[in-house]
C-alpha cells in the first residue's frame, strides 16, 4: 500500500512573513467597509471557521464567505512575490521533498486551513509547485474542521489513483494531530511553529521532530515500513 503524506503549510512547509495576513485584513476591510479591530489565533485552523469567527467579532452579517475570499485570493495573487521576500521554508524541507518525490512508493499533497489559492501561491513562491498532487489535497474551503480535511484528501487520492493510501500527516499544530487520528492517519508533528513538542506529544502524535533538518530520520519515519506505535517520540532538532 501506497503513502499519501499530506503535508501542512504553515510553519510545517514554510513560513509566510505575514503576506497572507495582512492580505485577509485588506481585502477584510475593503470588501465589508468595516475597519480591522481583533485578530484571531490562524495557527492550524481552516480559513472557512477564521472567516466565520472574524465575520462575528466584527459584527458583519451582509458580506458572504465566497465574497471575501474571492478579493483575498486577489490581493494575495498581488502580492504574491513577497512570499519569498518576507518568509522562508522551514529547515530541511526541500530536501525531504526531493527525496519523498524519487519514491514511487509516496505521493505527496497538501491538506492545509489555505484556500486553494492561496496554498498554491504560497509553495509556488519557493519553486514547489510541481511537488505535490494538489488536486488530491484537502482546503479550507472544503470544511470548517480540519479533521474533514483529511478526509476529503484521502477520498480524492483514492478516487483518482483507484488504490488504498496509507494516510499520514504532517503538521504542527494540535489540530493537525488530532485531525490525523480521527481519521486513522499516522500523525508525524513537527514543532516549529508556536505548539510545543510536549503539548504535540501529549495530542497524540505518533512522532515528534524538532524540525525536519536530519533527511534520514525524517525520510524513515515518514516511510517506515510499519506505522509507528501509538507513542510520542520526540526527536530534536539538528544541532539542539
Amino acid at each position: 500500500m501506497r503513502r499519501l503524506v499530506m503535508w501542512d503549510i504553515d510553519y510545517t512547509l514554510l513560513r509566510g512573513g505575514g503576506v497572507a495576513s495582512s492580505a485577509w485584513k485588506a481585502a477584510f476591510t475593503e470588501v465589508t467597509g468595516v475597519p480591522w479591530q481583533d485578530t484571531p489565533i490562524f495557527g492550524g485552523r481552516t480559513d472557512t471557521d477564521i472567516c466565520a469567527e472574524v465575520f462575528a467579532s466584527h459584527g458583519v452579517t451582509d458580506c458572504t464567505p465566497e465574497r471575501f475570499f474571492a478579493r483575498y485570493v486577489e490581493v494575495v495573487h498581488e502580492n504574491r512575490h513577497e512570499f519569498a521576500v518576507q518568509g522562508a521554508l522551514m529547515p530541511g524541507v526541500r530536501e525531504v521533498l526531493t527525496r519523498l518525490g524519487d519514491d514511487p512508493g509516496v505521493v505527496q499533497t497538501l491538506v492545509t486551513g489555505n484556500v486553494p489559492q492561496v496554498a498554491a501561491a504560497k509553495v509556488a513562491a519557493f519553486g514547489l509547485e510541481g511537488t505535490f498532487d494538489a488536486e488530491v489535497g484537502g482546503y479550507g474551503t472544503d470544511d470548517s474542521v480540519r479533521a474533514t480535511l483529511v478526509r476529503r484528501s484521502l477520498e480524492r487520492a483514492e478516487a483518482k489513483y483507484g488504490e488504498r493510501f496509507l494516510p499520514v500527516v504532517v503538521g504542527d499544530t494540535v489540530y493537525d494531530v488530532t485531525a490525523a487520528l480521527a481519521n486513522g492517519a499516522v500523525a508525524i508533528a513537527v514543532a516549529t511553529g508556536a505548539t510545543p513538542a510536549d503539548a504535540l506529544a501529549a495530542a497524540g502524535a505518533h512522532v515528534v521532530l524538532g524540525d525536519l533538518s536530519d533527511l534520514e530520520t525524517t525520510v524513515r519515519v515518514l516511510t517506515a515500513a510499519t506505522p509507528p506505535a501509538s507513542r510520542s517520540i520526540e526527536v530534536p532538532a539538528a544541532g539542539a
